[in-house]
């Protein structure tokens, strides 16, 4: 790949636009999955009796549905941030593609 044509996508204003909107996103959603499957591993480490209440009448503590929760709400924020980046950091890399087919 060209050097100058690298140089020139890299000062582009909506290339930097994008870097760091999807570097922002990809970084609160990250954050987030990473801070609920911590807190439900420490948790059972340090006070697995939270989990081991039963739910009513069976047999089901409250830990299954809490970790079945987790699981989809990382299932949950990895479709957000595919229809995010399908549509509006599609649209930003498209327009940057646009600036620069000329200079190709």
């Amino acid at each position: 790949m060209n050097d100058e044509l690298v140089e020139q996508i890299k000062s582009n204003p909506k290339y930097q636009e994008l870097v760091s909107k999807r570097t922002s996103f990809a970084l609160k959603l990250g954050i987030l999955v990473l801070v609920m499957f911590y807190a439900y591993i420490l948790t059972i480490a340090f006070n697995p009796s939270i989990m081991g209440i039963k739910t009513g009448d069976g047999v089901m503590t409250i830990g299954y549905p809490i970790g079945g929760a987790i699981i989809i709400i990382s299932f949950i924020t990895t479709l957000i941030y595919v229809k995010r980046a399908n549509g509006e950091f599609e649209d930003l890399t498209n327009q940057i593609k646009e600036d620069v087919k000329d200079k190709l």
